[in-house]
């Protein structure tokens, strides 16, 4: 008899049995039980003298299988035609992927890197916009009145040209073209379910927590953009012409004289 039993303290979790002959009676297995209980504690006594309590994680290079949870309509985006982006991601990381009818996909990994590889890959293909998050996206077409930015694998908004920058433009061409990676902040999603995205907002709300702008712009058009001063305010006593002394570039102040 070939018999294999784990557990813990409190009870079994698995056990194994192979038997090539007959004649195992209940008396038997219970005895077997009953030694397999008692080489079980003593293992974990003498494990427990030299780690009290179980590591909170595991090792970063210990196999592992995690679930994530999709939303169904994605699961086409990760299979891929003909199951094309599903063998793509096991070929680039190693993990093997099951996807169930459900929403469940089980990512089996040879260590902690591989796993996540696997997981950012997959929920940047179903990740869906949330409205109050900043993203990084690319301008992928521009017309007239703004600009298209994806800002997700095959999800894109739009950013309305009075939504680029601080002040007015006449062609969004003056701030951004296709190609250019900029922050942007969704805003909204209408009953269509069409994606509004702010830039300006984006910067504001980056720059009021001290973070970085982490754009790609064409430097001559940055430049250019930078150089434009701020549309000019109405002035609370009937918005008269103050003289229309220079006010100097971007960060350049009055001229004093």
């Amino acid at each position: 008899m070939d018999f294999k039993v784990a557990g813990t303290r409190d009870g079994i979790t698995a056990l194994q049995m192979d038997i090539k002959i007959g004649g195992l009676t209940h008396e038997i297995f219970a005895q077997a039980l009953d030694q397999a209980r008692e080489a079980r504690l003593f293992v974990l006594d003498k494990m427990l003298a030299v780690l009290p309590r179980p590591r909170s994680e595991m090792s970063a290079y210990a196999p592992r299988i995690t679930t994530i949870m999709i939303n169904p309509d994605k699961i086409r985006d990760v299979i891929g035609p003909g199951g094309k982006m599903i063998r793509k991601i096991t070929e680039e990381t190693g993990a093997q992927i099951d996807v169930e009818d459900d929403g469940r996909v089980f990512i089996a990994a040879v260590d902690q890197v591989a796993g996540q590889r696997a997981i950012d890959w997959i929920k940047g293909l179903t990740d869906e916009a949330e409205v109050g998050r900043i993203y990084r996206g690319k301008v992928v077409r521009i017309m007239p009145f703004g600009a298209f930015v994806e800002i997700l694998p095959g999800q894109d908004g739009l950013v309305h040209i009075s939504k680029l920058t601080d002040h007015r433009v006449e062609r969004v061409e003056e701030v951004i073209n296709v190609g250019d990676e900029i922050v942007v902040k969704a805003v909204e999603i209408d009953s269509q379910g069409r994606l509004n995205l702010s830039r300006q907002a984006a910067i504001e709300e980056l720059t009021s927590q001290g973070q970085p702008i982490d754009e790609k712009i064409d430097p001559e058009v940055m430049a250019a953009a930078l150089a434009i001063p701020p549309a000019p305010r109405e002035s609370s006593f009937g918005g008269r012409d103050r003289g229309g002394r220079d006010r100097g570039g971007r960060n350049g102040g009055r001229n004093r004289h």
